[in-house]
This record gives C-alpha cells, structure tokens and sequence, in this order.
C-alpha cells in the first residue's frame, strides 16, 4: 500500500460512503474530441477534480464547488488558446453554465442522492478552435518604437506567429526578452506592460510587449561574506570576473561556479545590487555558507571483472582555514586470478594473502597560495595491484603547482617520483622513476557528468631523465579532447566526439614498466573489448605499447526528461611503436546505450559489440555506470 503512490491498486484514498451527512460524487470530464491537453487544463483547474475524494456534507456545498469552477476552468482553457470555450457542468443531471443560475434546480436534484448512490457529476467542454498569434509586436516603452533586429534578434521572443496563443509562451515570450537584454547588460531589463487582443473572426491573437531595457550596466564592487572560517583571500582568488567588466547573468553564473569549486563551501548564492552606482557599476555581493569540516566514507562495489572491492576515506575539507583539503584513502580488493580469467574466479587452492590487493594514499591540497590563483598539491600512494596484463607494486608520491588562468583553463607543473616492481608476459621489472609532469587542462563544458555543451581537452609531458634517477629514460605524452554539440536549443539531442593520443619516447618496450604502458579496451576507450586487451600481444596476452590512438562519437538523445537512447561508436589501439604504425589494425565496436537522468547525473547502461573481432574476444559486453562515458 505504501508503495501504490499512483493508486495502481486501488489502495489510494476513497470518498466516504453516501449518508446523511456526506454526498460523495462520480466525476467525470468530456471533452469531445478535444485533445489530451484540454482535459489536462481542466484538471489544473478544476475543484471538483481536486476534492473528489472529500465528500461534501451539503447538497449546497456541492453546486458552490461546481459553480467556483466554471469560471476557472473557462480562464484555463483562455490560458491555452481556446477562446471560443464552452464549459457546462451538469449535476445529478441539471446543467450549469457560467452566466446561468440554477441553484435551487441543482439541490432539489441532489437530495435524492442522500444516503442512497454517489452523485453523478459531469464537466462538459465544447473547447472550440484553438487560437494562434497573428502578431507579436515588442516596443521600446522609451520610444515607443520596434527594437532593432541587433538589440532584439527575432530568436529571443519565444512567441511567434503562427504558434498556438497560449498564456505559457507569453510568459515565455516576456522572460525570453529579458534575458536577452540581461546578457546584454542591462541588468534592469523588464517588460513594463502586455497588450492581448483577440480576434474572434480570425481566430487570433495580436500581442504587444512594451519592454524598458534600462541602462548598460558593468559589474561593480564584489562583496565576500559569511564563511567566517575561510579565508576570503582565497574565495576571491576563485572569482575571475573584475570590477568593471561588463554585467551578464553568465559573468555571475561563473562567479557562482568557480566558487562553488571550495571544497569547504556549502552554498554559494550570488546578489546583485538594487541601483547602480555612481560608476555605472551594478555592486555584486556573494554570499557564503561552510560545509562541515569533516566527511568519512565508506563504499562496497562488485564486478565480474574486477571483482569484490572495499573502499575507505577520511577528509578535512579545511584544515588550516584556507580550504585547505586533506583526503586519506583505502581500499582493499580481491586480485588473484590468471592472466584473461575473470578477477573474482578462485582458484582450486584456497584464498591466499597474496591474492589480496591494497591501496592507501592521501591527497593535500592548497587552494589561493598568498590569495594569488597559483594552488599547491600533493599526493601519496602505496599499491598492490593486479589488473588484465600485469602484476604491480608501487610506492611514491608527487608535488605540484598549478596555475589557475581562469575557470576552464589552468596550467600545472611538479615532480613525481616512484619505485616499484611491475611483472608481466615479457617479465618482472624493478624501476625507479623521477619525473617533471607538465600539463595544460582546458574545460569550456556546462555540466561534469552530462556536458552538453563545450569543450574539454587535456595534454600531459612527463620526461622521466636518467641523471635524476630514473632507471628508464622515457618521455610519456599523452593529449585527450572531447567536444559537444547541442543540435537544440533544449539539449535534447547531442553529438558528443572524443579523440585520444599517447607516445613513449625513448626507452625499449622491454624496459618500460608494464604499467607505464598504453592499453586501449573497456568502458572508458574502445567499449565491447576487454578492459586493457588490445595491444600488442604474445599469443593471446597483451603486454602493452609505446603508442596509443582511440576515439568515441555518440548521439546523444532524450526521449523523455528522464530516459534516453545512445547509439555509439568507439574505435582504438595501442601499438608497440613509438608512433602508431597501423600495422595493426585499428578495433571498431558499436552499440546503443540508455540513460536514465537524475539530479546528479545520468546513469548508464551500455551495450557494445565488437564489428571486427579477433578470436576469443566476446561477442558483447555490458557496462553500467554513473555519468557520461566521456
């Protein structure tokens, strides 16, 4: 019962028998071949509709509830464009129609009913034809003249001709206009009056907007507050926009975005002032709440491929008052399995310690060095890891310093050090590597887990020299963009690319730990090949390449709000080459994935076959996930 929330199974609440004091009614709505909608509106708007599971204790009572709709439901039907509607509501037989009095009919009607049967209750509604605009005229209020097709481009009035004349795409009209002269900068841009007349004979609707855009306005003095625990040096090294730059509720919507990038900020809420000042500047003031300081975690996954995993972590998200971020991290998983064979299949022999991986690690983070936009990091981790191809264990760390040039951009140096052994089908390497990590990150996109819009693209050079150290001298560069294309105005459908290169430059394939490696297969590169098989192989295993070359397109469409299809394309290899050499031929996959969308991000299911497998490879595979896959 608690869980029939739509009254599937008829345990959704009733009306109270008929008796003396109750007069329970049967409602029911024609709308004579109207369309769906019509019945919708009078739904909206109908009383008789909302109280149909409260009797009423009168007959009286019943014939006022029916006589309140009339007017209602006849302002409904206006609101979407049917101006010629006709509404009856008949009770126990006795018309009532707006305009017409026949109160005393209806009551000496109903009385029969007590304690005998429900009433019958019928809305009747001969809707009529549907209006549509004839014309759409919006006028400066200070000229009383057309705006130019500049100031107002015909796009940003969402009412047009020819278009049902409903009350929603007035209103959509009105908020559209102001938007465009907001993002304009007119910050106190408003529609001062509307100017509906209907033409019956034409069945039409001719509106006039008179709007006053106000004056250009530029941001003004930004103001800090609340979050008395972080530093405001730091949240103003995360606001981009100056004083003087011009207004527009994007410039705010970004200043709200970087913000809201503090781990130690719970909300963000951005004001603007109520008059310029006598700089013609709008004053801005963000105002701010803290999250709590602390956060423990703890979740439980299981994959057929990877198998049980258990992972931990501890945060400070301001440890210093600076929103300073300090996260301890561990998990634990199951590793013990052949090279090809599923992670989670025990062998004959009982479990053995070793066949227990690990990782532990922490993360610092400096955000707003000295209130400049440079950020410190730092990082640490200690692993045993198993994966398809190899068998690893490692231990170092890494510092850097990143340079934020704005909200998408941001460029990143340090040093990174590691030791460890790496064992595989062309043997067990000890290694130690030092190396200088260079990166340039670049995201334009709206959304992390569903970009819409926009770009992203990253490029990495981390030289690894021998004179500090590193038992291997190689370069590794890697680059990765995506990009996203909105084919409507809503984002309902979406191309989406993503392309990836890497190259090892020096060193011999035999001397590069195996998991420095490139290995292209899996959810996150070529989907309907396994996780890190296609590479270069020795008989059926891969052993990993100097060079990498993948990429993904997909059509992104909504069905609904809430579902979505996806059919797609992934296309990869990683080869023993130091430049991809296509002596091996690239492998294709294609499917379809859903997506189902909630506040936090799509959940995916993909389904992806292989179009030119080798032998053995599986002929579909099934991922499910959170988010895009790119």
């Amino acid at each position: 019962m608690a869980l029939d929330v739509l009254g599937f199974f008829g345990f959704g609440e009733k009306p109270p028998e008929p008796s003396a004091t109750a007069f329970p009614y049967k409602l029911k709505i024609e709308r004579q071949g109207a369309p769906s909608e019509v019945e919708t509106a009078v739904e909206d708007a109908s009383a008789l509709q909302k109280l149909r599971n409260q009797a009423p204790g009168a007959p009286d009572q019943l014939v006022r509830i029916a006589e309140s709709d009339l007017p209602k439901i006849v302002d409904a039907l206006w609101g979407i464009g049917y101006y010629d509607a006709a509404v009856t509501i008949e009770i126990a037989g006795v018309p009532l129609a707006l305009g017409a009095t026949r109160t005393d009919a209806a009551i000496r009607a109903i009385e029969p009913y007590r304690a005998r049967a429900k009433v019958p209750v019928r809305i009747v509604v001969n809707a009529g034809p549907q209006y549509k605009f004839r014309n759409v005229i919006v006028l400066n209020d200070a000229t009383g003249q057309p705006f130019s097709h500049a100031e107002l481009p015909e796009r940003a009035i969402k009412a047009q001709p020819g278009e049902p004349a409903r009350s929603a795409e007035v209103v959509a009209a009105e908020a559209g206009i102001v938007d465009n002269f907001r993002e304009k900068g007119h910050p106190f841009a408003k529609v001062t009056s509307r100017s509906p007349v209907v033409i019956h004979p034409e069945r039409a609707m001719d509106i006039t907007l008179r709007v006053s855009a106000g004056p250009v306005a530029q941001l003004g003095a930004i103001t800090v507050s609340g979050a008395p625990g972080v530093d405001p040096a730091v949240v103003r090294s995360f606001i981009y926009a100056e004083p003087g730059d011009p207004y527009s509720p994007t410039a705010l919507a970004g200043i709200r975005k970087s913000v809201g990038r503090i781990e130690a900020l719970g909300g963000v809420r951005i004001r603007e002032g109520e008059a310029l000042d006598r700089n013609g500047g709008l004053p801005i003031f963000v105002e701010l709440s803290e999250r709590k300081r602390h956060a423990l975690g703890v979740s439980a996954s299981f994959s057929t491929v990877d198998g049980p995993e258990v992972r931990t972590y501890w945060t400070d998200r301001n440890m210093f008052g600076g929103g300073e971020v300090l996260r301890v991290e561990a998990s634990s998983f199951y590793t013990g399995r052949a090279i090809g064979e599923p992670a989670w299949r025990r062998d004959e022999k009982r479990l053995q310690r070793s066949d227990i991986g690990g990782r532990f690690g922490f993360t610092f983070l400096k955000p707003g060095l000295w209130g400049t936009r440079n950020d410190f990091l730092a990082s640490a981790q200690a692993a045993r890891e198993k994966g398809y191809a190899y068998t690893v264990r490692r231990a170092g760390g890494e510092i850097d310093l990143r340079h934020r040039f704005s909200d998408t951009s941001a460029f990143q140096i340090g040093l990174r050090a590691e030791r460890g052994q790496s064992s595989d089908a062309l043997g067990q390497i000890d290694y130690t590597l030092v190396g200088v990590p260079v990166s340039y990150t670049y995201d334009s996109t709206d959304k992390p887990l569903d970009p819409s819009r926009g770009v992203r693209f990253a490029a990495s050079v981390t030289p690894y020299p021998s004179f500090l150290g590193s038992t291997v001298g190689m370069t590794i560069a890697k680059a990765n963009a995506s990009a996203y294309y909105a084919l409507d105005e809503d984002a309902r459908y979406i191309l989406a690319a993503r392309v990836g290169l890497g190259s090892i430059l020096g060193g011999e394939l035999e001397d590069i730990p195996s998991n420095y490696r490139f290995y292209a297969g899996g959810g996150g590169s070529v989907r309907g090949y396994r996780y890190q098989s296609l590479s270069p192989r020795i008989g059926r295993i891969p052993i990993g390449g100097q060079s990498l070359v993948d990429g993904s397109i997909e059509a992104r469409i909504k069905v609904t709000d809430t579902i979505g299809v996806v059919p797609f394309v992934d296309a990869g290899q990683a080869y023993a080459e130091r430049y991809p050499r296509f002596n091996e031929p690239i492998r294709v996959a294609a499917g379809v994935g859903l997506r189902y969308y909630t506040s936090l991000g799509p959940i995916r299911l993909d389904v992806a076959a292989p179009v030119n497998p080798r032998k053995g490879d599986k002929p579909v595979s099934v991922y499910i996930s959170i988010g895009q896959s790119f």
